[in-house]
């Protein structure tokens, strides 16, 4: 296994930890709300980058640059289950860090918890079994 995957790898799943946390409380003060978008947009950048190292150390593809072709590349090879959603999740990603307002970060809030953790957790048991 290439270090760098590994590496990538234990840092996603201590990033999707932290999501975990945040994501256990129902009530979060503006303040844990910005850290909660921030553990999500940290675990996203995580998320793909693993799975670029994953196509590239596992399946032999070169020269897959960004997110959304990794994402693409992911869902052909069944790596992720629902690329509409993971393609969302780059939207609302990209939303987050370029402007913040309170209706934005509600809807961004929402989505992690109904759909992008889940997306997170399924990622994390299907890239074990390249370990």
């Amino acid at each position: 296994m290439d270090i760098r995957w590994k590496q990538r790898y234990n840092n996603y799943k201590k990033a999707l930890e932290q999501l975990s946390r945040f994501l256990k409380h129902t009530t979060l003060n503006e303040m844990e709300e910005q850290g909660l978008i921030q553990a999500f947009e940290y675990t996203f950048e995580l998320a793909w980058k693993t799975l670029q190292d994953v196509l590239e150390e596992e399946s032999g593809y070169e020269g897959i640059k960004g997110p959304r072709p990794v994402i693409k590349q992911a869902f052909k090879d069944g790596l992720i289950s629902d690329g509409e959603k993971w393609m969302e999740m780059l939207k609302d990603r990209n939303r987050s860090s370029h402007t913040y307002d309170e209706d934005t970060a509600q809807e961004i809030i929402d989505a992690i918890r109904q759909v992008y953790y889940s997306l997170f957790c399924q990622l994390d048991s299907n890239l074990r079994q390249y370990l």
